[in-house]
């Protein structure tokens, strides 16, 4: 069994921010893969379903993003999952808008999301990283990501979204290169990555 974690804030005025792109992900995963309703519990949403052989509890935490290790410290301690089995989807704006990375372990760089989290469950997460893009100045950061994503971007984050719920099921057998390099080839075929692009990292 594994934990997918969607990242983002809970309520209508944040639905559309570039910080929810996480939850947008796991959403399309769910629609995509007819998984069951989502139903509170853990301090979040979650959402049940099968990805290839494999069973995943998908969830979205309702705490405020810099809370979300409180429901995922109490999903994991429920299902008796370690660290290894979670794998989070989270805004990153050091990367190009439609880009994304899939690591494991490493900084927080500044995203309050990660750091609850690391601060329940320790840091040897995955995370798969959803370009967001960077403001330019530091000072607007917080403005961006709790911005909403501007109509003209919406393609691509359909995209991106949809290409992470069709490959998702790489994910789920460690298959992270793979994953990676599927979603960027879906991508590219769509007009929105260049081809000197790489994939995991």
């Amino acid at each position: 069994m594994r934990l997918f974690v969607g990242l983002g804030n809970p309520g209508a005025k944040y639905q559309g921010n570039r910080h929810n792109i996480g939850f947008m992900a796991v959403d399309e995963i769910a629609r995509r893969h007819g998984f069951g309703p989502w139903r509170r519990r853990f301090q979040g949403e979650t959402s049940e379903g099968n990805l290839g052989n494999g069973r995943v509890i998908l969830l979205k935490p309702t705490t405020y993003m810099n809370e979300s290790g409180n429901a995922v410290g109490e999903a994991t301690k429920f299902f008796k999952m370690g660290v290894g089995d979670i794998t989070v989807f989270h805004d990153e704006i050091e990367l190009p808008p439609a880009k994304l990375r899939v690591k494991v372990g490493g900084g927080i760089a500044g995203h309050n999301g990660l750091r609850s989290i690391s601060a329940h469950v320790g840091n040897d997460y995955r995370r798969v990283r959803l370009g967001v893009g960077h403001p330019g100045v530091k000072d607007l950061v917080h403005q961006h990501v709790l911005s909403d994503f501007a109509k003209s971007e919406m393609p691509w984050v359909r995209a991106l979204c949809e290409a992470v719920a069709d490959n998702a099921a790489f994910l789920v057998t460690g298959q992270d290169a793979s994953f990676a390099n599927k979603v960027h080839l879906a991508m590219d075929a769509k007009g929105f990555t260049s081809k000197d692009d790489g994939g995991a990292g």
